[in-house]
């Protein structure tokens, strides 16, 4: 009788996670001979990305990833029912939620490899009850898991400096991030027609100075902080402008005066959630990421393989996505007046904009190259679960 192939269960709390994150490995590791599933809550993006990949999907509804006790414990009955009738060799987890419901469903089913994939440390600024809470979860994730993979190094220090998980269980995936950073095809430098181009399309004159901020609108990622350094450098600058990528949140929003005074400033465009990106880094000329906490900054490798300088705060995970002084610079978090000088200095000094880009985009084409960080997960499943699975 042919065993079946080995399977994977690769599970997140939002299907988006997959779609951004995970198709170069769900096809590495399927070409590979895996059997691989996705497993996350229920929404429009995960069925298409199933077609694509020929991975099946599961969709439990109720998996969110905000805390809510009764729809928790129930995602989590019907994940137990899921994984014992999947009956995988391996369970991977990312997220907070999906990790713990993830980690603690395959120990109690005895799945032989059991991963956590941690993205970052979402309590660092949470406060009170919540703090503890996600404190535990994590703790508990690591002590169920078999694995442990951290995106970065320093994200990696942290977790056993904490007391999240114990060292010989950790491990960081090549150099970092999740899948690394396409330089070579989607993230390329922008000619000068196309950044007057991209500038067009948004309104702004071709010949202005351009900040840029990608991300989630909200208080970890100081966008509070950033508005200060705007303040101080929109009077320096009459030609500045300020171009924002994601969308505010009412989970962990900027203050409302903030937020006002930025949509009422001729001068900032808020855009919104937009996933296709390079179009828009295209028209900015420093890219700008204030977090007081993240696993890596993945916008911060984007932004260098277009050949953007960027300034970040220095904080886990972006320590490991920038080199300061080299290819960006790194200013302490929650300081805007370090913030503002280090932005201007690259907005008026247009050599070392262009040599700190070519170094960014010289680092992502060396470490974070996608079929390298795919070809490190399908070599750790195999090490974990014996040998190469079966074609």
């Amino acid at each position: 009788m042919t065993p079946r192939p080995r399977r994977a269960v690769l599970m997140a709390t939002s299907p988006l996670f997959f779609r951004w994150f995970m198709e170069g490995h769900v096809r590495r590791l399927r070409g590979a001979g895996w059997d691989v599933r996705l497993v996350s809550g229920d929404g429009p993006e995960l069925a298409p990305f199933a077609a694509r990949t020929g991975a099946p999907a599961h969709p439990i509804p109720l998996l969110e990833r905000e805390i809510r006790p009764r729809a928790d414990l129930r995602a989590f009955l019907g994940l137990l029912a899921l994984l014992r009738r999947l009956r995988p060799d391996l369970v991977h987890a990312s997220t907070p939620k999906a990790g713990l419901l993830g980690m603690v469903a395959a120990w109690l089913l005895r799945v032989p490899v059991r991963v956590y994939h941690c993205h970052g440390l979402r309590y660092e600024t949470s406060r009170g009850l919540l703090r503890a809470i996600l404190w535990g979860a994590e703790r508990t994730a690591c002590a169920l898991a078999t694995r442990v993979l951290a995106v970065s190094g320093s994200l990696s220090d942290a977790l056993v400096a904490r007391g999240l998980c114990a060292e010989e269980k950790l491990e960081v995936l090549h150099r970092g991030s999740v899948s690394g950073v396409d330089a070579a095809g989607r993230f390329l430098p922008a000619p000068p027609e196309a950044r007057r181009a991209a500038r067009r399309r948004l309104g702004l004159p071709e010949d202005a100075r351009v900040l840029g901020f990608v991300g989630r609108v909200v208080r970890d990622k100081g966008v509070a902080v950033l508005f200060e350094a705007w303040r101080a450098l929109r009077e320096a600058l009459p030609d500045l402008h300020w171009v924002l990528v994601g969308p505010a949140e009412d989970g962990d929003p900027v203050p409302p005066e903030v937020l006002a005074a930025m949509r009422a400033d001729p001068r900032v465009r808020l855009l919104g959630q937009d996933e296709e990106t390079p179009p828009l880094l295209a028209a900015m000329d420093v890219v700008a990421l204030t977090s007081f906490r993240e696993g890596f900054g993945l916008v911060l490798a984007e932004a260098g393989a277009m050949g953007l300088p960027v300034v970040a705060s220095r904080v886990t995970g972006i320590v490991d996505a920038v080199v300061d002084g080299e290819a960006g610079t790194l200013v302490p978090p929650g300081d805007a007046p370090a913030l503002a000088a280090a932005l201007r200095r690259y907005l008026e000094d247009p050599a070392l904009t262009a040599r700190h880009g070519a170094a960014g985009r010289a680092r992502v084409l060396r470490d974070f190259q996608p079929a390298a960080l795919e070809a490190a997960l399908l070599e750790r499943y195999e090490r974990w679960s014996g040998g190469p699975a079966a074609r």
